[in-house]
């Protein structure tokens, strides 16, 4: 880092990790390449900072965000997360509208300085996305509204860096991306570009098998509100994840890989590795989201130690 820059010039340039030991179970006659965008390397801890930075630069930039805005929206926790950050470098207020079981999100955004609302947990992103809309629209002069699920500025942040990293790391060589569905904004603005980039790229979305799943921050999207800037042309095909499933891959990539990822992670790693499967050879790449630590006091990691306990029973890579 140079001397002078400020938290937001960290954001982006994060590392591609190859994964060697989980591509052990591929078998010993598989030519496929598995590799993994740490995007908790940025300094907001998620990938979320890069289309939170860009929302708001933009908003800055068009004169909807001025100086007497609060920057308020949804989030499942990351990018409530960036924005507090942002926020908090930048100089403005920021409220949040995030489900009640987001546990460490919550802290973390607090701690930056941002006025946390929540919403019912039983209802998910789906909840806060409407309460935050209500608040907008009774308070439309008191807030700027980034809306990330609705803003292409979140895919587009994606399509000028993320897909742009991913090309550079591989040297062009990449055959499969491979994302979780959120927002979409990663699988949009990451998937057009590399398709530009070399239309036999293959683009393939991550989703939660069943309508009812412990995947916060992924959506099924045939029982959830669609976001505005979803468009299913931008990949080939989807792949759908268990819950289980996910987090059986949280304890593997700890165990073997030395990475703590959160369940978002486990689930896009858990479809990477099914498209790997698939292959003879290619060159798979997906994203990491965050790391694990923001979910070590919320139920979700207690079942995961569970599935832990049962993993350490079999075999593992040697």
């Amino acid at each position: 880092m140079k001397m002078g820059s400020s938290v937001i010039e960290l954001i982006g340039n994060t590392p591609l990790l190859r994964l060697e030991r989980l591509k052990y179970w591929l078998g010993e006659t598989s030519q496929v390449q598995l590799f993994a965008k740490a995007e908790f390397c940025n300094p907001g801890g998620s990938v979320k900072d890069r289309a939170a930075w860009k929302m708001i630069k933009e908003g800055i930039r068009e004169g909807a965000l001025t100086r007497d805005k609060t920057i308020m929206d949804s989030s499942s926790g990351n990018t409530g997360i960036a924005y507090a950050m942002i926020g908090s470098a930048l100089g403005y207020q920021v409220e949040l509208v995030i489900p009640e079981n987001a546990g460490e999100k919550r802290r973390i955004a607090e701690t930056f300085g941002a006025r946390v609302v929540l919403s019912d947990p039983m209802e998910g992103s789906d909840g806060a996305i409407v309460e935050a809309q209500n608040r907008f629209k009774k308070f439309p002069n008191r807030y700027f509204m980034p809306d990330q699920y609705n803003n292409p500025n979140n895919w587009k942040a994606h399509y000028e860096t993320t897909a742009m990293e991913i090309w550079k790391q591989t040297e062009g060589k990449i055959t499969h991306f491979v994302a979780g569905i959120g927002t979409s904004g990663t699988l949009m603005g990451t998937g057009r570009r590399l398709k530009e980039l070399n239309p036999k790229i293959q683009i393939v979305a991550v989703e939660p098998a069943t309508a009812l799943h412990g995947l916060e921050g992924l959506k099924h999207m045939e029982s959830s509100i669609v976001p505005g800037i979803y468009d299913a042309k931008v990949h080939d095909r989807k792949v759908s994840v268990y819950t289980e499933d996910a987090y059986e891959m949280v304890c593997r990539v700890a165990r073997e890989e030395g990475l703590l990822l959160g369940y978002s992670g486990g689930a896009a790693l858990q479809g990477a590795f099914e498209v790997a499967q698939q292959l003879k050879e290619g060159v798979v790449v997906t994203i990491l989201p965050d790391r694990g630590e923001r979910y070590l006091r919320s139920q979700f990691w207690d079942e995961v130690l569970s599935f832990w306990e049962k993993y350490n029973k079999g075999d593992s890579a040697t």
